[in-house]
């Protein structure tokens, strides 16, 4: 693990500046120098960066599930040997644990406290950037996939109550941005759609509304031949149901069956 060009200082030293970048792909920087760690090393990095205080059995079970513990230990040891004999190293164990040192900054980190924050009420200001790319894109291991559907699922309910959140104080502009930062990571979850339905009716946007949900239902028919919920259609019911009635084919005249004749029979 080398620093291009090489940096001596160390993490002891006055106010580094060290962060580990797992959001788009793996990026170690040491002071805005970018840190080259090898694959294998990137691995148990992002690992520990993941699963903080997590014991060296579980690290090397989920790092080597396929190997021995001994072995998937053994491997272990030899990767944090290596990563410790370099002067950016930004770890410290301690004992049976391995962790990120209190001065390296993880954006993941960051995404988790600007969601909790948002969760909580508070207002942390701009959130349409916090987590826009995937976790360690490229990579297949099972942790990597589990913490990479959790950190989705977390900023997509991030975006949608901080756009609920802006909604109820009345700043359209604002919801209308994060309802559409949401829809733009996953375009077929209902959740935004509906948001966004909702956004264009409190401006008294009626077309815009009627358009966002016919475009949706459109996308959904194509895609995965399935209706929007009855809760999103609830949102537009008294505004469609005018243009459902004007588009419904008529009823046929009901046949009428000629009248018998009263006069005599002729003989």
């Amino acid at each position: 693990m080398t620093a291009d060009p090489p940096t001596p200082t160390t993490l002891d030293g006055p106010s580094p500046q060290v962060s580990l970048h797992l959001l788009g792909g793996f990026r170690l920087l040491h002071d805005g120098t970018p840190v080259v760690v090898p694959r294998g090393l990137q691995r148990v990095l992002a690992l520990i960066g993941l699963r903080p205080g997590a014991t060296r059995s579980h690290l090397a079970g989920l790092l080597w599930p396929e190997a021995p513990e001994e072995r998937a230990l053994s491997s272990l040891r030899t990767a944090l040997w290596r990563l410790r004999q370099d002067p950016c190293c930004p770890l410290v164990t301690t004992g049976d644990t391995a962790r990120l040192h209190p001065h390296v900054r993880l954006d993941v980190d960051e995404l988790t406290t600007t969601a909790a924050r948002v969760r909580d009420g508070d207002d942390p200001g701009t959130t349409s950037a916090a987590g826009r790319h995937d976790l360690l894109p490229g990579w297949y291991d099972d942790w990597v996939l589990l913490d990479r559907e959790r950190l989705r699922q977390l900023r997509l309910h991030m975006l949608e109550q901080v756009a609920r959140n802006h909604i109820a104080a009345g700043r359209h502009g604002e919801a209308l941005e994060a309802a559409l930062e949401a829809m733009a990571a996953e375009p077929l979850r209902e959740t935004p759609h509906r948001l966004v339905v909702r956004i264009h009716l409190a401006e008294g946007n009626v077309f815009e509304a009627v358009h966002a949900f016919y475009a949706y239902r459109d996308m959904l028919l194509r895609e995965l031949r399935l209706e929007p919920s009855p809760a999103m259609s609830a949102l537009l019911h008294d505004t469609l149901a005018p243009i459902r009635r004007a588009t419904r084919p008529a009823a046929p005249e009901p046949r009428r069956e000629p009248l018998p004749r009263t006069g005599p029979r002729p003989r």
